[in-house]
């Protein structure tokens, strides 16, 4: 059978089409591969995220239940800068040792029983060391008992959203049903990094000592940090390591590099080495791929509202906070952006008072928003100072 010349060239150039769409398809593919970091090969479970707008830059198994050792620390930290925070402690307060506390095997302080330490000190022996013996002693100072702590630290795990978290101690030692995921851990890092950016003090710190006051006297003891990420990665500002039998190694590491602030988290690594490898590689693709842009800074006025029966008429709305949005590197537009006022607010009210949001946008979708607060207070107005009003308005 012989073929028209006008269908041979049909199908000729059907077929050179189906070839370049299919070259064009494996190319994309390969693109978005070595896209992709080239980590997380080893250990179980990996996230990464930007800490200011929590946005997902890469994951592996992100909702994975795992043991996480002394990772379980950092809600320990943060929920001991809560009690801080709102004056239910003092960073000079002293803290009584427990004989439970003081039994915690693991990474330890040796603190004795009814030996006496600061709140600033255990805090610093947590964060530096993972002093399983410290966090406990913290837990009972704050709640009372462990038990009573994991209590308040489970609550803690369901505001921020760790849906796939269950505390069961202070410390992270291995225990039946003691589990969260990479993406829990990376929730409540950002929490603890963007709330109290000060945690950095202790999770930057390479060295220290504490001292030890008990019966037999006073003796200094050694604090070396776990996490050698920060002697060894370039911008590095944390966070906290773990391992146990069951955990193996984990980390969930930050760094900093050109205001940009990334959280990175690897679950059940196969050695301490292949864990801070696994971290660094992560964070390179980060601050290799992406970047972020900000949008108006705090205190830019973005309009005003009325003042219902004030000493003023109308009020200026500022923005609150900055808002990060991370993006691809080469694609770095400033975000687009509208505002929600209220119309207007009754008096008296103080500076401060949110009035509305800034709301941005990348690509026709939200990217972030940020609260509109009044630039200044205002007093209700008087009844001399309404008649005075009034009469003007008569009179104009």
């Amino acid at each position: 059978m012989t073929l028209n010349p006008k269908i041979k060239r049909s199908l000729c150039f059907f077929l050179v089409m189906c070839l370049f769409v299919a070259s064009n398809i494996s190319m994309c593919r390969a693109e978005d591969e070595t896209s992709a970091p080239k980590t997380a090969e080893s250990c179980r479970s990996a996230v990464l995220i930007e800490q200011g707008s929590g946005k997902v830059l890469y994951e592996k198994n992100p909702d994975e239940k795992l043991p996480p050792a002394s990772v379980t620390k950092i809600m320990t930290l943060l929920l001991i800068y809560d009690a801080v925070d709102r004056g239910a402690l003092k960073w000079d307060d002293p803290v009584t040792v427990s004989e439970h506390a003081a039994s915690m095997g693991g990474s330890q302080i040796f603190l004795e029983p009814n030996e006496q330490q600061s709140v600033k000190d255990l805090t610093k022996s947590i964060a530096i060391a993972s002093a399983n013996d410290a966090a406990v002693a913290m837990a009972e100072k704050i709640g009372g008992s462990e038990e009573g702590f994991v209590n308040l630290m489970n609550q803690k795990a369901a505001e921020l959203g760790m849906k796939n978290t269950t505390f069961k101690n202070a410390c992270g030692l291995d225990c039946d049903g003691h589990l969260t995921s990479a993406y829990d851990i990376a929730l409540m890092s950002r929490e603890l990094l963007n709330k109290y950016p000060e945690i950095k003090e202790f999770t930057t710190t390479w060295m220290d000592v504490i001292t030890h006051k008990t019966a037999k006297g006073e003796t200094e003891f050694g604090l070396t940090n776990t996490n050698k990420l920060i002697k060894q990665y370039d911008g590095a500002t944390g966070l906290k390591t773990g391992s146990t039998g069951k955990a193996l190694y984990c980390l969930s590491g930050s760094a900093t590099r050109n205001d940009m602030n990334l959280i990175g988290v690897v679950m059940a690594a196969p050695d301490p080495k292949t864990r801070f490898k696994e971290m660094a590689q992560l964070l390179d693709y980060g601050f290799g791929n992406f970047t972020v842009v900000t949008g108006e800074k705090p205190g830019t006025r973005v309009g005003e509202t009325t003042v219902y029966k004030g000493d003023k008429d109308k009020v200026s709305g500022v923005v609150d906070s900055l808002v990060s949005v991370v993006v691809k590197k080469g694609e770095e537009n400033k975000p687009e952006y509208k505002v929600e006022m209220c119309e207007s607010i009754n008096a008296p009210f103080e500076a401060g008072t949110k009035i509305g949001e800034i709301i941005y946008y990348m690509d026709g979708k939200e990217a972030g928003r940020s609260d509109i607060k009044t630039s200044e207070g205002a007093e209700k107005r008087s009844f001399g100072d309404t008649a005075i009003k009034l009469l003007k308005s008569w009179f104009n």
